[in-house]
């Protein structure tokens, strides 16, 4: 059983506390979580803040490159990553590989973006540039349905645009993004990117934390409502991606036997638990009772 820690300013750190994650297949224990303290968020945030003095200033296109190390650095480690996913989340591995190499795509891609200055006005009145600045410390709140790869959408985008991170996993799968996290910071700089972990107390900790300058949560409507109240005294910049109620729109002219497996694999897929899954349908009268039976067909398989 590997040993898991906290990662702040670069270094792995070790908590009095932990609790075991228990592997959804098996029942058995994976692996301890550590469970930070509010001294330790604390010293998380305060090096993300001291990073981001010298991480806003650096060169663009070394922060491209630098988000070009971190997809390689996912990608060399994806075979044990994936494995770990799986023992903790559940995830058959061949999903848990998928997952990996998701992460590693969006981490390389981001590389390749840019936000140029923008000028909005030049003529004899004024000249208007927009430019966009980095905020200074992000922090990130993942779920549990795919920890790694939407740890990367949070994390990726913030450093490549010049700020610093505090990401706190799910207490139900933080090992494999702790231990992400411990690998991408053997190519970035000391404070760059920090993760801590624990309970539920800990996502609080930082929504209030007054020098967490931004919070991204994905997650359910319901925690979202409590982050957005939580961010609202220090009037952080919030990004919340919470569950819908989304809707596949079947046409008259659609073949019941050919859209069925690509509808079931919308709903099913990662086990239905997806933000974007398929969870309900609007189905012209003329093929509704067709399309049930080809549903249901394709279900059993």
């Amino acid at each position: 059983m590997s040993d898991f820690g906290l990662i702040i300013n670069g270094d792995k750190v070790a908590t009095a506390e932990t609790f075991g994650v228990v592997n959804p297949a098996t029942e058995e224990i994976v692996g301890q979580c550590p469970i930070a303290t509010k001294d330790q968020l604390d010293a998380a945030v305060d090096a993300a803040a001291e990073a981001f003095k010298a991480w806003s200033q650096v060169p663009d296109e070394e922060r491209a490159a630098a988000c070009g190390k971190i997809a390689e650095a996912i990608n060399e480690h994806a075979d044990e990553l994936a494995a770990l996913l799986t023992q903790e989340q559940g995830k058959p591995l061949g999903g848990a590989k998928f997952e990996l190499g998701g992460a590693g795509a969006w981490a390389g891609y981001t590389g390749s973006l840019s936000l140029p200055d923008k000028v909005l006005q030049d003529d004899e009145k004024a000249r208007i540039v927009q430019t966009r600045k980095p905020l200074g410390v992000v922090g990130s709140i993942t779920p549990w349905n795919f920890p790694v790869m939407i740890a990367i959408w949070h994390v990726v985008p913030a450093i490549r645009t010049g700020n610093t991170v505090v990401l706190k996993p799910s207490p139900f799968t933080p090992l494999s993004t702790l231990r992400m996290v411990e690998i991408v910071n053997e190519v970035l700089p000391a404070g760059v990117l920090n993760c801590v972990a624990g309970t539920d107390e800990l996502g609080q900790w930082m929504t209030e934390h007054p020098r967490i300058n931004k919070i991204i949560f994905t997650g359910s409507i319901n925690t979202g409502r409590k982050v957005m109240s939580s961010s609202a005294d220090s009037l952080k910049r919030i990004t919340l991606e919470l569950g819908g109620n989304d809707a596949g729109i079947v046409l008259d002219d659609a073949d019941p036997a050919t859209i069925a497996p690509g509808i079931v694999h919308g709903a099913f897929m990662n086990n239905g638990q997806v933000c974007a899954a398929l969870k309900r349908l609007y189905v012209p009268d003329s093929i509704y009772d067709e399309l049930c039976e080809q549903l249901v067909e394709a279900a059993k398989g």
